[in-house]
């Protein structure tokens, strides 16, 4: 049995350092199945993409601490464990794959979360080229059943560059290129979610390949190709 839940919950009522700095072992083992559990996700991935062969664990992995100073919430700890992976590293403009464990709501997903101006255009003009390949790719049958729709806010009217009755006009108008599953509670606790997880994101790979095109002129190199 996985401890994370249990942890996080405990961490959710008691979000201070007196509670975490008493609950320190706790933590620091917890956060350790946690990283191995990544390292299993890592060693899997560089099946796929080569350049995480060479990744640690913590190299994914996010801090515990939440930077407070220009939030109105003032709890100093994040109550999810999360992991980005991508080839670039998980600071990197580029797309990648994401695992989130959170009480009630854990899931996993990838793509690129509100990309910066000029990766943006870059995305849609890789759209307004191919948008029936990321339609294909959206609708193969695993996909599809995997990930349902792309998320993520949307503008209210088209991009300026783009006709409002463009084919692909609602894939031009998103701010955000991502995908996502959840995970039921009794799966993180199993550890099942392992094995969900290395399925949707292999199932995932033909989406970041697409952005990773898109915005590889943006990053000046490869991956995920």
């Amino acid at each position: 049995m996985r401890p994370y839940l249990k942890f996080l919950s405990e961490l959710a009522e008691n979000n201070h350092k007196d509670w975490m700095d008493a609950n320190k072992s706790w933590y620091q083992n917890t956060r350790k199945e946690f990283l191995a559990d990544v390292e299993v996700l890592l060693k899997n991935l560089s099946e796929i993409e080569p350049a995480f062969s060479s990744f640690q664990a913590k190299n994914c992995v996010f801090r515990q601490n939440r930077d407070i100073r220009f939030s109105a919430n003032k709890n100093p700890y994040k109550t999810n464990f999360a992991a980005y992976f991508s080839p670039k590293g998980k600071k990197s403009e580029g797309p990648g794959w994401y695992l989130h464990i959170q009480p009630g709501q854990s899931f996993f997903g990838g793509g690129i979360w509100m990309p910066m101006s000029e990766t943006l255009k870059k995305i849609r003009k890789e759209i307004d080229y191919s948008g029936a390949e990321l339609e294909r790719i959206l609708n193969e049958a695993e996909f599809k059943r995997t990930f349902p729709e792309l998320e993520g806010e949307k503008l209210k009217t088209s991009p300026r560059e783009y006709e409002a009755d463009h084919p692909y006009i609602e894939f031009l108008r998103l701010k955000s290129f991502v995908v996502s599953h959840p995970i039921a509670d009794k799966d993180v606790d199993s550890g099942n979610f392992i094995h969900q997880t290395l399925q949707g994101f292999r199932t995932m790979y033909p989406f970041l390949q697409f952005l990773e095109r898109a915005v590889e002129e943006v990053e000046d190199g490869s991956g995920i190709l």
